[in-house]
């Protein structure tokens, strides 16, 4: 395997909140509430929970931890949410924009520390610097990344002409499909959007993107989505259709190719925040802080079984190449 240096995106420096800059209290359990797309036991969250224990919050002594994972159901994130509130935990960690959104319905009062695409556009704070609210986290580029994405597929499958993004609408507006289907069509390339609410229509939906002439495909931003990785590259590599994916442990798993930011650098800056949190810190002290370390990875071996020449002059911008 094939490395190189991150490749940083130009936004907020990231918080320096101290690990262990104020003691916990003794003989007092603290509990975290979890609602991600995500198995509990993904390496982000074994990365984010021993950055925790190193901070001093270790899960059997001092510290509960409430795990929701919502992908496989997402039809009931809301009740999901509901039961972390119901069991009054000092902090709630909200990954992706589902669940962020149905956190901060469920409880205005219980600090919340999330990761989705843009927490001002999404109208869950009122700027990065204030929050404001109970909420504070990381935004990551959302809009931005999935130009980047887009482009970068487009390059690394060369003479495509046609491609699909599967689009969760609950996370992707119209606006944004369309500026993607513009930008598409400035490169020469026909995108066509397929539109996807639950686990069970994916699929589907990806033989019928294949089926209508796409030779590549996009996984548009989505905790839905991306919770379902494994069912979508298991789909698209017996179909032999080049994948996008919006994390670069996609392709480290198997996937043709992932762009965003550092699963380990974003673990690392959660449970900054969430140990800050924790000690009493109030959300509305913790700016809204934006990842400076990003992961372009290619699988090549992948790529070799779909029939795909990756240009070299991408695999040279490549922080991974998967040989």
């Amino acid at each position: 395997m094939r490395r190189r240096g991150f490749i940083t995106l130009v936004g907020g420096a990231v918080v320096a909140l101290p690990l262990a800059a104020l003691a916990q209290k003794a003989g007092r359990t603290y509990r975290l509430g979890c609602l991600s797309p995500h198995p509990r036991d993904i390496h982000f969250n074994v990365r984010f929970f021993d950055n925790l224990r190193r901070a001093g919050f270790i899960e059997g002594k001092n510290l509960t931890i409430d795990y929701r994972a919502f992908a496989p159901h997402i039809d009931l994130i809301s009740q999901l949410a509901a039961e972390l509130v119901i069991a009054q935990p000092d902090v709630i960690y909200a990954a992706g924009p589902e669940a962020v959104d149905a956190v901060q319905q469920a409880t205005k009062s219980i600090p919340i520390v999330g990761i989705t695409g843009d927490m001002v556009a999404q109208g869950l704070v009122k700027s990065f610097a204030r929050p404001n609210g109970n909420i504070t986290g990381i935004s990551i580029f959302g809009a931005e990344l999935e130009r980047m994405r887009q482009d970068i597929l487009i390059e690394a499958v060369p003479g495509i002409r046609c491609m699909a993004a599967l689009a969760d609408p609950s996370t992707t507006t119209e606006a944004e499909t369309r500026a993607l289907q513009e930008a598409a069509r400035a490169k020469n390339v026909e995108l066509s959007i397929y539109r996807v609410t639950r686990a069970e229509e994916i699929a589907a939906t990806i033989d019928k993107a294949q089926a209508s002439g796409a030779t590549a495909l996009n996984v548009l931003n989505s905790g839905m989505l991306d919770g379902n990785g494994p069912l979508i590259m298991e789909r698209v590599a017996a179909l032999r259709l080049p994948t996008m994916y919006q994390w670069g442990v996609r392709a480290e798993q198997g996937g043709f190719i992932g762009y965003g930011p550092s699963s380990d650098h974003l673990a690392d800056l959660t449970a900054r925040f969430a140990a800050s949190l924790l000690r009493g810190t109030m959300p509305a002290d913790l700016p809204v802080e934006q990842p400076t370390k990003f992961e372009l990875v290619i699988n090549l071996k992948t790529a070799k079984a779909m029939g795909v020449t990756v240009p070299e002059s991408l695999l040279a911008r490549a922080d991974k190449v998967i040989e």
